[in-house]
Parts: structure tokens; sequence; C-alpha cells
């Protein structure tokens, strides 16, 4: 998408805004999914002064905006979507014109600002819509608690425009303060420093001293108490569940030590975990000094924790250093999963990372297959090309499963003490800056690989070219090459499943038992729910992999427990794979939007826009 197209005043002032021998340091990639002039004006820092209103489900304040004018730029755009702005001042208190542009239902619409060349300031007086995309307002019906509202903020990939106007762009950083304003009964958290305890008045205030980009402005409100899990870690969880998640996650604490083994010191101060109801729609999201999490990864057993890992390696790849734009999704994303990997070795042993890594193959393939079917082998590649649509399509295992495969070759080439080393390098060279793809193989080049070395790895396919190249490594795992084992002699009618020993099998053991299974029939669904009790897990993921067979072969016996899971859990990772299944059919599908109907209102918009489409 063309950013001006909507508004051509504002391509006159780009062109009168440069000098010949402008500075172009400060230059960004362009972005196709923001309006803003971030290479002209940007933002430096904002000062949020928010009330939480649970009665409209709105957020009314203001947002006051620090700018750096590199052009002496006569506008300052940034983006937003169903914002009402009821204002804006320049920092002298005198109202300023502006215009909001034509409104595209994927990326909202630009907000067009009249400043000064000297301006340094402007404030937005504002009022976000009850529907807006990044924040769920929930019913005290639907907490744990049952008792208070809750509210939460969703801001990756293009929805902080829908709560804060702003250069929502992951290239533009800044750091920003806040007060906010809510019941004296709940707490209000952020991605910042934040309070462990409920104020009498209702009323916090935040400080974020680290720049970040706008994907990672987040906010959270609710009847949550506090629990350390060690030196400069916490979780956050409504009361009830507060005990379980602090057993569940109490190698926090050990993987902010190992991780910063590995890569050096951790930015960030301190690393909090929440847990938010089930309707959030993701595993989690790394916002900054508070990851937010699923309660899905609560699962009794701490086998689910490596999502914590995950989060917690974020604190370095993506919101230290951070992907320039979302074609660039992988630099984030597989350096993550790399990282995570990496974490879990240290901490729970070499045959724990071989399962997840055999895993995430198995996911990688799946994908790169389904995508390929679908026509869109250029998915495939890590260096996406986005433009016109919503980055939510590049959220595949393809930036996550590919992304680490690549930095796993490469770390096979050089060995991996270079490879750390380089790492740890690229971690603190580039710290609080963007990166983009081509000048991370500039980095690999100059910095790590010899001409053979980089001919051995094959950039070029990696990260231009669709599917796995034919270097990739192939996983090895004796505990699921054991699993294999059983999958072979059930598959082929050899044993039954009675017969199956299944001493020390872990969730992992059970995935990839689960993905295993070909040629079922109701008998074998009938003698695997049984002698498992599939059905009744309390297990998120197994569950999930569970319903796709009992989808697949009718299974209608699992169809009561399948409607539950679908209207209590809000993860979008769940939920989709299961609609698509149960689109297939006309019965299943007509069963499918019944108990939509009553889920949808319990769905993040990231989730129901995808289940949306899947059932039109």
């Amino acid at each position: 998408m063309n950013k001006y197209f909507l508004i051509p005043s504002v391509i006159v002032f780009t062109f009168l805004g440069c000098s010949k021998n402008q500075d172009k340091s400060h230059f960004l990639s362009n972005d196709s999914h923001s309006y803003a002039n971030f290479n002209d004006v940007r933002i430096s820092h904002l000062n949020l002064d928010l009330t939480v209103d649970f009665q409209q489900n709105i957020l009314d304040g203001k947002v006051d905006i620090s700018i750096i004018n590199y052009t002496n730029a006569k506008q300052l755009i940034l983006d937003s979507k169903d914002l009402t702005i009821h204002k804006v001042l320049l920092e002298d208190s005198t109202k300023t014109p502006f215009t909001l542009g034509d409104h595209s239902e994927t990326f909202g619409q630009p907000l067009v600002v009249d400043i000064k060349p000297t301006t340094k300031m402007v404030s937005v007086y504002y009022t976000t819509s009850p529907d807006a995309e990044a924040l769920q307002w929930l019913t005290p019906e639907q907490t744990l608690g049952k008792k208070y509202p809750f509210l939460f903020s969703q801001s990756q990939a293009i929805l902080a425009r829908s709560w804060v106007p702003c250069q929502d762009g992951p290239g533009v950083k800044f750091t920003y303060d806040a007060t906010i304003k809510t019941d004296s009964n709940l707490i209000a958290l952020m991605s910042a420093e934040n309070s462990t305890s409920k104020s009498d008045n209702g009323a916090y205030t935040f400080k974020m001293n680290q720049p970040i980009s706008s994907y990672l402005l987040a906010l959270t409100v609710g009847d949550l108490e506090f629990a350390s899990t060690g030196r400069n870690s916490g979780v956050y969880a409504e009361p009830a569940m507060l005990e379980k998640s602090v057993w569940e996650l109490n190698t926090m604490q050990s993987m902010i030590d190992s991780a910063e083994q590995l890569y050096g010191p951790y930015a960030w101060d301190r690393y909090d975990v929440v847990i938010l109801p089930p309707s959030f729609p993701f595993g989690g999201m790394e916002n900054p000094r508070l990851t937010f999490a699923t309660p899905t990864i609560i699962a009794g057993d701490r086998s689910l924790v490596a999502l914590i890992a995950h989060e917690l390696a974020h604190s370095w790849s993506g919101n230290l250093v951070t992907n320039e734009t979302w074609n660039d999704f992988w630099l984030n994303e597989g350096f993550t999963v790399y990282f995570e990997q990496r974490i879990m070795e240290k901490i729970f042993g070499k045959p724990y990372e071989e399962m997840l890594t055999k895993l995430g193959m198995g996911e990688l393939e799946a994908t790169i297959e389904k995508l390929q079917n679908e026509g869109n082998s250029d998915d495939t590649h890590l260096y996406l090309d986005l433009d016109g649509r919503n980055p939510d399509d590049g959220l595949t295992d393809v930036a996550y499963e590919k992304g680490r495969f690549f930095l796993q070759k490469a770390e096979s080439v050089v060995g991996r003490k270079r490879f750390d080393s380089f790492l740890k390098n690229y971690f603190t060279d580039n710290k609080f800056k963007p990166m983009n793809t081509e000048r991370f193989i500039a980095e690999l080049n100059n910095h790590l690989l010899s001409p053979e070395e980089e001919q051995a790895i094959n950039i070029y396919a990696w990260v231009y070219g669709p599917g796995l190249p034919d270097n990739a490594l192939v996983p090895y795992s004796e505990e699921l090459d054991r699993v294999e084992g059983v999958i072979a002699e059930y598959n082929n009618n050899r044993i039954k499943a009675k017969d199956i020993d299944i001493t020390g099998y872990t969730t992992h053991h059970w995935l990839y038992f689960l993905r295993g299974l070909k040629g079922l029939d109701s008998t074998k669904m009938l003698e695997l729910d049984q002698n498992f009790k599939f059905t009744q897990t309390g297990n998120s993921e197994i569950a999930c992999d569970w319903f796709k067979h009992c989808i697949d072969n009718q299974y209608e016996t699992a169809f009561p427990a399948l409607s539950d899971f679908l209207t209590k859990v809000g993860r979008r990772k769940f939920l989709t794979p299961l609609y698509s299944r149960l689109a297939k059919t006309p019965k299943n599908k007509a069963w499918a939007k019944e108990v939509y109907q009553i889920a949808r209102k319990g769905y993040h918009s990231v989730s129901y826009n995808t289940i949306d489409e899947v059932l039109k």
C-alpha cells in the first residue's frame, strides 16, 4: 500500500521539507503498514493521561507527543484507527488544525496535524472506540473471579493506533510515561515500571525509560495480585490463579540468569508475567518488563513453560533489536525461537531441547505444505512481501521455525562458540535499534562468515527462497524416536492402545504421538480415549491436537468437550485449525457456527477477525 495515496498534500510537504544535503542517517525503510512521515518528523516520547471507563468500554484523555523534526516539515502524520479526536494543541497550548484521512478497514486512517518547524510537542485529546481492536473489555462473568471487569490490550502488529495515536511502525522507537486512572478495586499495569499492589484512589503512574516500538505499548487493568519468583521476576494473576501460576513458573529467574550468560545483560530491569483471562488471543506477548501470557500454559506439570522462555528471549531479539518493518518479522521470531531453544537446553537439558526442536520442524513442514497447497509459496520465504496486506498474514511458523533452523544452520557451520560471540556482539552493538534483513545479512558476512561458510549456509535460499533448503538440519530426538516406533506399531495395527508403555511421557511425547496417528476410525478413537482420557485432558496443547482427530473422524462423543474448549479458550493458535477443520463439511460447519455465535463475544478481535473469515 502506498502510504500517501489518501492525502496528496502530504507528498508536497515531504518534498518541500527535504534539503539537498539532508543527513539521512536516521532514515528507516519504507513501511507500507504506516501512514506516518517518520523520516521527516519522528516521535521520541509519549506522555499518556487516560481514564479507564468500564461503563462505556473506552479510554478517554490525551497523549503528549514529543517529536524530532528532521526536515522542518509543516505536518506531523500519525496512525489512528477509530479514534475520536477532540482537539490537538501545540506546546504553547494553542489549537492547531488537524485532519483525518480516508478510513481503511485494515490500516485505519492518517491523522495529519499542522505543526511549525520549531514545534517540539503536540497534545492530542481523544477517546477510543468501544470496539477498538487492540482493547478487549471483559465483563466480570468473563473473568475467573467473576467479581470485577477486566481490560487488556494487544497492540501487535498494527493495533496500537486503535488506542493511542502514534507512528505505528516497528522501526519507530520512543520512551513513554503514563498516568492511568481506574476503579480503586483494580490494578493497572503497563509495559513499564509497575506497582505490585493496588492504589487507594485507582490512579497509577508509569515510566518506560528504554525506547520501544508502538506494538510493545501495553495496558491491562483487573483484579490482579502479585507474587515474586526471584530477584527481579514475578507473576501477576487473578487471586484464584496466583498460587498455581507461581508454582508453574518457578524457573523464571533461572531463565533470566541463563539468558544473560548467553547474550549479555538483561536491559529492562525487571521481568514479570501477567496471566490474563482465557480470551487472550496469543500464547504470550513480549511486552517489555511485563509479558502477557495465556492461562493455557498453566498445565499443572510445568510442561509448557517454553513459552515463557520464548517471551523472555524477546527481551533481546525483538524488544532490544527490532524488525524494522513487518516484512522483516523473522528477525524477531526466528532469533527468539533459537534463543528459547538455547535457554531450555541450558535449564532442562539436551533431550528436552531436542524434543522441542523436532516438534518445531514438524510444525514448520506442515505450515509450508499448507501455504504451498494454497498457492502462497512466497509466504514460505523468510523475508516477506506484505505490502497492502495485514501484517498478521506473516505471523506463521515460517518466521518462527524456518528462522530458527536458518540460525541453527549457521551455528552448525561456524561452531557454537563463534556463533554465540557473534550474537552477543550483535545484540550489544544494535541495542534499542531497528534491524532489517539486508543489514543483518551484511552483519553476518562482515562479522562472522568467510566466503566458504557463506556458501555452505546458502543464505539466499534460506532468506529469499521458498520452503526448506536442501541443507536444512534434520532434528534428532531419542525420546521422540521411541514414540515414533510406537506410532508405527499402532498405525499398522500391531498393538492396541492398552499395550502402549507411556512411562515418562510428557506433553511433548503426547503431541508427537497424536500428530503421527494415521488411519483412525471410530473404534480406534474410542479405544484411545478410554485408555488415555484425551477428551478430558486439562492440557490445551494436547486437547487441540486430539480435537483435530475428533473432527476429522467425526468422533461426536468429544464434541461437547470441543464446544466447551472453543467457548472458553480464545487463543488463535488453537481456534484457527479447529474451526478450519469444522468448516470442511456442511454438518460440522453448521455446528461450528452455533458454537461461535456464543463464543465470539469472548474472543479478542485478533481471533474473531480470523474466524469470521473461516466460517463466512
